[in-house]
C-alpha cells in the first residue's frame, strides 16, 4: 500500500519572534518609572480609541468580518465594547484578525514541545533589507478595498464603453441623419430657384333666386352648384387644359430657362407626361364644399407669368361653366321643342282629315240631316192625314170610290217619299258615302282636331315652362380674389423643407435601427 505524502507546515521566525517576545518582559523592566497621569492619559486614550474606531469604520468591513473579530477578541481574553472595538484591540495585540490560520500547525523544534501557554505578546517582527529573501508578500488587502477597486474598475469600464457606444452613435447620427440635412438645406438655401406664387379664389354661382317648397331649399347655395364647380376644378386639373395653356402662354418654355436649378428645371424635350407632372406640382386647387369657392395658386419663377397663368385658368373655368350651363338649358328646352313639334304635326294632320272629309262630302251634313229629318216628319204627317181620311171613307156606308182611290194613291205616294228620304239617310248613293257615316267621320276629325288643339296648348305651356327652368340653370364665374403678383419669393420655404428633411431622416434611421435591433436580439436568442 502506498501512502500519500504529507507536507508539513513549518512556521517560519517561531525562534525569532519567540526571543523578540522573550527579550521584552526584560525591557520592559528596565525602563525607568514615570509618574503617570490618570486622567490625562485616560482621555489621550478614550480619544485615541474614538479615532481608531472611526478609521476602521471608514475601511468598510463587513458584518461578517466584524463577527470573526469579535469572535476573536473573545478568544484572546479581550472585552471590546463593540465589533469596531475588537478589531481595534486585536490590531493593538498584533493580530490580524481576517488572517486564515491553517487546520494544522506543526513546530518541529528538535522534537520538544512547549505545553506552557503563549502569554507573550506577539507583534510582528521587523525583517532587515538586504539579504531578505524574494518571497512573495504575505501582506493583503482588505476586503473592502479590493470590493472598491473592483467597483471602480467596473464603473471605468462600463464608462468607457458608454463613451464608444455614443462616439459610434454620434458618427452615424452625423452620417445618415446629420449630412443629410445639411445638403438638404444647402439646397433649399443656395441652389433652389425662388418661386412666385399667384393666389386666386372664384365661386359658380347659379342665377336663380330660389323656389318654394323642400325642392327649393339649396337653390342658390353652394350645395346646387356643387357639382359645377368639382367639374371645373376636374377641368383645370386635367390634361387638356395644361395643353391650352402651354399652347396659348408657352409652359414648356418657361419651366425650360437654363437659369431654374436643375432639380426644377424642364428638360425641353419633355413629353407631355412630364409636363403634366410638373403642371400638377406648381398648379394647386383646392373647392371647399361648405363655401363653394375654388382656391387656385400658380407658382413659376416670374410673378408676372404667374399671374398671367392665373388669367387664363381663370378664362378656361369661365368657357367651362358657359358650356355646361349652354349643355343643360339646351336639354332642359330640346324635350319641349320635340313635344310642340309632334303636337303641331298632329294638329296639322286632323284639321288636313276634316278638311278632306269636307270636300268629298256636303259641307254641313248634319243640316242636310236636319232638314232630311223635317222633310220626314212633313211627309209622315201628311201620311196621317191621308190615311185618316182614307179610314174614314171606308167606315161609310157608300163610300165614293173616285175619293177612296184619290186617297190610296195619296197615301202611296206620300209612303214612297217617306222611305225615300229615310234611305237618305242610312243608304249611300253611287259614288258617295251615307249622310250617317259622312256626319260620323266629320264628328272624329273634329274630335281629333280638338284633342291635337289640346295637346298643342300643352306643349306650348311646357315649353314655357322649361325655358323658364332652363333660365334659371344658368351658371356664372363670381372672381373673389384677382390673381395679383408677388414680390417677395413664396417658395422655397428653406427653414420648413429643412426641419422636414431631418424629420424624415430621423424617422428613417430610428426605423432601420429598431429593426436592426429586433432581428439582432432574435438572432442571438
Amino acid at each position: 500500500m502506498i501512502m500519500k505524502p504529507k507536507a508539513r507546515k513549518f512556521r517560519i521566525r517561531r525562534s525569532e519572534v519567540t526571543q523578540t517576545a522573550a527579550a521584552a518582559p526584560a525591557a520592559m523592566a528596565h525602563l525607568p518609572e514615570h509618574p503617570r497621569h490618570v486622567d490625562q492619559d485616560s482621555t489621550a486614550r478614550e480619544i485615541l480609541s474614538a479615532m481608531n474606531i472611526d478609521e476602521i469604520r471608514r475601511e468598510g468591513l463587513t458584518g461578517r468580518q466584524l463577527r470573526m473579530a469579535r469572535r476573536l477578541a473573545l478568544k484572546h481574553g479581550l472585552a471590546p465594547s463593540s465589533d469596531f472595538d475588537a478589531v481595534r484591540l486585536l490590531r493593538a495585540r498584533g493580530i490580524d484578525p481576517f488572517e486564515r490560520s491553517g487546520l494544522l500547525e506543526i513546530v518541529a523544534s528538535n522534537g520538544q514541545h512547549s505545553g506552557e501557554p503563549d502569554l507573550r505578546v506577539q507583534l510582528p517582527q521587523t525583517v532587515p533589507a538586504e539579504g531578505r529573501p524574494a518571497l512573495p508578500s504575505t501582506s493583503t488587502r482588505s476586503p473592502a478595498d479590493r470590493r472598491a477597486e473592483e467597483i471602480m474598475q467596473i464603473q471605468r469600464d462600463i464608462a468607457r464603453r458608454r463613451r464608444r457606444k455614443l462616439a459610434l452613435l454620434l458618427a452615424r447620427l452625423a452620417a445618415f441623419v446629420m449630412l443629410p440635412t445639411i445638403l438638404v438645406g444647402y439646397y433649399y438655401y443656395a441652389v433652389a430657384t425662388p418661386m412666385y406664387a399667384s393666389k386666386s379664389a372664384f365661386q359658380i354661382l347659379s342665377a336663380d333666386g330660389g323656389t318654394g317648397g323642400m325642392g327649393g331649399l339649396f337653390q342658390g347655395t353652394s350645395f346646387a352648384t356643387g357639382p359645377d364647380s368639382i367639374a371645373t376644378q376636374e377641368y383645370l386639373e386635367s390634361k387638356d387644359a395644361m395643353l391650352r395653356l402651354d399652347h396659348e402662354l408657352g409652359l414648356r418654355a418657361h419651366f425650360s430657362q437654363p437659369w431654374i436649378d436643375p432639380l426644377q428645371r424642364l428638360d425641353p424635350d419633355a413629353s407631355n407626361e412630364a409636363i403634366y407632372k410638373l403642371y400638377r406640382k406648381y398648379v394647386k386647387l383646392g373647392y371647399d364644399p361648405t363655401e363653394g369657392v375654388i382656391r387656385m395658386e400658380v407658382s413659376s419663377a416670374d410673378p408676372a407669368v404667374s399671374t398671367e397663368f392665373s388669367d387664363r385658368l381663370i378664362k378656361y373655368a369661365e368657357e367651362r361653366i358657359d358650356g355646361l350651363s349652354q349643355n343643360k338649358r339646351q336639354g332642359a328646352v330640346r324635350t319641349a321643342d320635340q313635344s310642340l313639334e309632334r303636337a303641331k304635326a298632329e294638329r296639322r294632320a286632323a284639321q288636313a282629315q276634316m278638311v278632306a272629309l269636307q270636300e268629298d262630302s256636303i259641307l254641313d251634313p248634319e243640316g242636310e240631316i236636319a232638314g232630311i229629318r223635317s222633310l220626314i216628319g212633313t211627309v209622315e204627317l201628311q201620311l196621317q192625314e191621308k190615311e185618316l181620311a182614307f179610314s174614314i171613307q171606308q167606315n161609310n156606308a157608300r163610300p165614293n170610290a173616285a175619293r177612296v182611290t184619290a186617297l190610296q194613291s195619296e197615301i202611296d205616294i206620300l209612303r214612297t217619299e217617306l222611305d225615300k228620304q229615310k234611305r237618305r239617310l242610312t243608304e249611300a248613293t253611287t259614288g258617295e258615302a251615307s249622310l250617317a257615316s259622312t256626319t260620323a267621320a266629320i264628328q272624329m276629325a273634329q274630335a281629333d282636331l280638338a284633342t291635337a288643339d289640346l295637346v298643342l296648348q300643352s306643349a306650348l305651356e311646357a315649353k314655357r315652362q322649361a325655358e323658364i327652368e332652363a333660365n334659371k340653370q344658368v351658371r356664372y364665374l363670381s372672381l373673389s380674389v384677382r390673381p395679383v403678383p408677388s414680390q417677395d419669393a413664396t417658395y422655397p420655404r428653406a427653414f420648413e423643407n429643412t426641419v422636414l428633411a431631418f424629420l424624415i431622416f430621423s424617422g428613417i434611421y430610428l426605423m432601420i435601427s429598431l429593426t436592426a435591433s429586433i432581428l439582432r436580439e432574435q438572432v442571438s436568442s
